[in-house]
């Protein structure tokens, strides 16, 4: 049977143009040799894998993940429990080694719920105190793991986009002590506000803009406390699912400082208020978005107006396992190509009254776990193995948050220095043959320069995200290792189809959305199209090949956020 991996020569004009940095000789490949064609049956002895990646296997796992027996696969419960025993007895069936021992990496994880009815959240605006209603004013939360929160008359100071970034010679707290300050903020970035491509990013959504950033810069920065000013185009949805989203139990890792580096509090606060607000302080919240998009924005201080808050949370704790298993490169294997998915999804809804109770993910993300078994075998049964090691991380809680692939950033079980690069499947759409693959995040990293060199035996263009504006790549598991400096791809099936076009596609796509996404309904079918996933899967393995049995070294290319910590990572 033939391996199918990017040619030799291939691999030696991408390791130039991706800057190798190493003087280890690239591998010579026999692409004739034959991979092992041992059966490989699956736990219960009825289906034969092949060595291959093939629509019946996928077919296998996508329909044993997503089936009522997993329960929605939820993160804590008996369906997660089956879920990750069935990644653990794939791994050891494929030959994939535990590290450390175990194919487990216990993530623990914290739960905290705010109680609305003794808490509360208010400005005093000039002498005069304002509560502030929960939920229609303002949503706001904690990342300390405490029982009881509280602070008293912070001075609000506005300070823009609230973004440090060396890159983009931006600073929006230079000159500004934001200790024991409430930071007030707007969300996105100037290069969506402006439509500027020299500006950040343009259209596209860089890290900076998202809230999670905000809030962690603003700890960096000694305040007390976050808000950011809600605006439905920038932030991509409206105040409906801040409310929902940001309500009731929020879940988050349990941390060695309990969340102690963290502000006391942070927040959403509706455009309404902040107008208010703005009005108050003797400012023009026009005015000052305008001003915000400057690179000699200076921070305004909201004269006037303080802010005090008192959170009661009641604290559930909890332990829940990502499955990471290691195919041993043969003559670098501390040198590691990482795929990645997560094996999560909503579990059951007991209180609904339909039929149908389960949440199945099959598409979210039955698809991504069986995409990276898939490659794990196809590396493990090839003929001539990887001269890198091949890490395989199924992670938990992403519909949480990102809580197991950020456990995983965090305390990684082997250096992220050694991480060459990584790939990241998350929801792989069914979908009749395509001529496009879509990239989430285009334009960061010299992966896509070797995804492209993999795509073209398919006829298939790399296409960017269409709607890079809403920052989807910062809304996956990936992220947690970028943010670190790893340099990660997220690509995903094309819309461009080859019967019907872009147009049919899109509708694949909406009908998906609208219909099954986080619904009951998401569940797997045997009259799915197979055809493009399967292509899809072996695209993202030859991309991962081409880094495995060479020596190069991706990066993200200049100017990008995430560079200068890669460089600084490999400096080490």
């Amino acid at each position: 049977m033939r391996i199918q991996l990017i040619g030799a020569s291939a691999i030696m004009a991408l390791a130039t143009a991706c800057g190798s940095e190493s003087d280890t000789p690239t591998a010579e490949i026999d692409e004739t040799a034959p991979a092992s064609e041992t059966p490989a049956e699956t736990q219960d002895g009825a289906h034969v894998f092949s060595s291959e990646i093939t629509d019946a296997d996928l077919v296998q796992h996508i329909s044993i993940l997503a089936s009522d027996e997993y329960e929605g696969r939820a993160p804590g419960t008996p369906g997660g429990d089956k879920t990750r025993a069935y990644l653990a007895a794939e791994y050891e069936r494929i030959g994939l080694e535990p590290i450390g021992g175990s194919y487990e990496q216990a993530v623990p994880i914290v739960e905290s719920t705010l109680d609305p009815a003794t808490s509360s959240f208010s400005m005093t605006i000039n002498g005069e105190s304002r509560d502030l209603a929960y939920r229609k004013d303002v949503v706001f939360w904690t990342k300390r793991v405490e029982e009881n929160v509280s602070f008293e008359n912070s001075d609000l100071v506005f300070v823009g986009y609230g973004i440090v970034a060396p890159e983009y010679d931006w600073n929006d707290y230079e000159g500004v002590d934001a200790a024991g300050k409430t930071v007030v903020m707007l969300v996105n970035d100037p290069g969506f506000a402006t439509q500027d491509p020299d500006l950040f990013n343009g259209n596209a959504m860089t890290y900076y803009g998202r809230w999670t950033y905000k809030y962690e810069e603003a700890a960096r920065q000694g305040a007390t406390a976050a808000i950011v000013i809600h605006d439905t185009a920038p932030a991509a949805y409206g105040w409906n699912v801040v409310e929902t989203s940001w309500s009731g139990p929020q879940v988050d890792l349990q941390r060695d400082d309990n969340g102690a580096s963290r502000i006391a509090a942070e927040a959403w606060i509706s455009n309404e208020l902040a107008r208010d607000l703005f009005t108050a302080a003797g400012l023009d919240l026009d005015e000052q978005m305008q001003a915000a998009l400057q690179d000699d924005f200076a921070a305004t201080p909201m004269t006037g107006i303080t802010a005090s808050a008192t959170l009661n949370n009641a604290i559930t704790r909890s332990e829940d396992a990502n499955v990471v298993g290691v195919i041993r490169g043969s003559e670098a294997p501390d040198e590691y190509v990482l795929y990645m998915g997560h094996w999560d999804h909503l579990g059951a809804d007991a209180r609904t009254l339909d039929a149908d109770k389960i949440y199945n993910g099959a598409v979210d993300n039955a698809t991504g776990i069986a995409a990276i078994l898939e490659i794990a075998e196809q590396f493990a049964n090839n003929e001539t193995p990887p001269r890198r090691s091949i890490l395989v991380a199924s992670v938990t809680a992403e519909e949480s948050g990102l809580l197991g692939s950020a456990y995983f950033a965090e305390y990684p079980p082997i250096p992220l220095k050694q991480i060459v690069s990584g790939i990241n499947i998350d929801a792989m759409l069914p979908t009749p043959p395509v001529k496009d693959m879509i990239v989430v995040g285009y334009g960061a990293s010299e992966l896509e320069d070797i995804l492209q060199e993999a795509a073209a035996p398919f006829a298939r263009r790399l296409t960017p995200d269409p709607e890079a504006e809403k920052g989807y790549f910062y809304r996956s598991d990936h992220i947690s290792l970028a943010k670190k400096g790893v340099p990660m791809l997220y690509a995903d099936g094309g819309l461009d189809l080859v019967e019907g076009g872009i147009e049919a596609g899109e509708a694949i796509g909406n009908t998906y959305r609208a219909r099954d996404y986080h619904q009951p309904s998401d569940e797997y079918s045997d009259d799915w199209p197979m055809e493009a996933m399967v292509d899809s899967t072996q695209i993202l393995y030859d991309t991962g090949a081409a880094i495995a049995y060479s020596s190069v070294w991706p990066n993200w290319y200049e100017g990008n956020e995430f560079r200068a910590l890669r460089d600084a990572q490999r400096a080490e």
